[in-house]
């Protein structure tokens, strides 16, 4: 049976994106995103909802997202969800945080945050093709054998 591991996502920023960098100089960032619904149940009376996710992005998408993000910006990204597990030091219970690790990454609104439509003088996230050509290669979205000190 196939496998997909896809989400997409549109939303808000939290916070400013954190950014670290592994000892072998790759940049990761931490972000936390709002996304809203808003739906009316039977009664009638709109309601709105809002989910918090907390997403890491690597690279240079790290870098983009902690120079052009901060907080209150709208941000598109598209990625798969991780299971991270670990032992609580505290009272020794086994803990987990489903979270969204970043593939691509598309800026939206305008530098200050607003959502008034798509920024011009901001950089893409990620090249753009022309003609229909093939994008160019990236790494991989995760070193596979840098040791994260945080």
């Amino acid at each position: 049976m196939a496998n997909v591991n896809k989400v997409i996502l549109i939303g808000n920023l939290t916070r400013d994106p954190e950014i670290k960098y592994t000892p072998k100089g790759t940049a990761v960032a931490e972000l936390g995103l709002a996304i809203n619904r808003v739906y009316t149940p039977e009664g009638g009376e709109k309601r709105e909802e809002t989910t918090f996710i907390d997403v890491t992005l690597w690279g240079r998408q790290a870098e983009v997202v902690n120079e052009y993000a901060k907080k209150g910006r709208p941000i598109y990204i598209e990625g798969r969800l991780q299971l991270d597990t670990w032992e609580d030091k505290t009272s020794g219970q086994k803990r987990s945080k489903l979270k969204v690790v970043g593939e691509n990454i598309q800026l939206l609104g305008s530098r200050d945050g607003g959502g008034r439509g798509g920024d011009e003088d901001a950089p893409p996230s990620r090249p753009r093709s022309s003609g229909g050509a093939p994008p160019a290669s990236r790494p991989p979205a995760e070193p596979e054998d840098d040791d994260i000190p945080f």
